[in-house]
């Protein structure tokens, strides 16, 4: 039961942030050469990531010192802004944070509590939408997707 309330609690928050995502824009804009560090903060080191098809690449970061993760969404190529989307959401604790909107860049950061947690998180760019489920925790296997839409 437990594990279908977190399945179901995540799939939610896919659609909620792909929902929102659609409705919303905000244009911002940042500078070319963007890394996860320097998104998330110099003390965040990449513990994981997934291509967001050819277009970029969602990246998962830790902080040690404070047992923080933080994602981003990086395009390969920065250019007019375009739909784009960042997720991180923990199943033990029900915690969760996105952004969302129409960037030239990157979408982030978003931060939540995770160590010695599992967490989920993906994002997209246009219509390239990628999760990773049960991530980074030896518990269980993790699950990736990616979906054109």
């Amino acid at each position: 039961m437990r594990i279908t309330r977190n399945v179901a609690a995540v799939g939610a928050l896919t659609a909620l942030v792909v929902g929102a995502t659609t409705a919303l824009s905000a244009t911002a804009s940042a500078a070319p050469n963007v890394t996860p560090r320097t998104v998330c903060g110099s003390a965040y080191k990449t513990v994981n990531s997934v291509p967001v098809g050819s277009l970029g690449t969602v990246y998962l970061t830790y902080n040690s010192t404070n047992g923080k993760n933080c994602v981003a969404t990086i395009r390969n190529n920065p250019g007019a802004a375009k739909n784009m989307s960042t997720y991180i959401y923990v199943p033990a604790t029900d915690e969760w944070a996105g952004d969302y909107g129409n960037f030239t860049s990157y979408a982030g950061p978003a931060y939540v509590y995770g160590k010695g947690y599992c967490v989920s998180w993906g994002g997209n760019i246009d219509n390239v939408y990628v999760s990773v489920e049960n991530s980074n925790c030896a518990a269980l296997r993790e699950h990736r997707v990616t979906e054109i839409r």
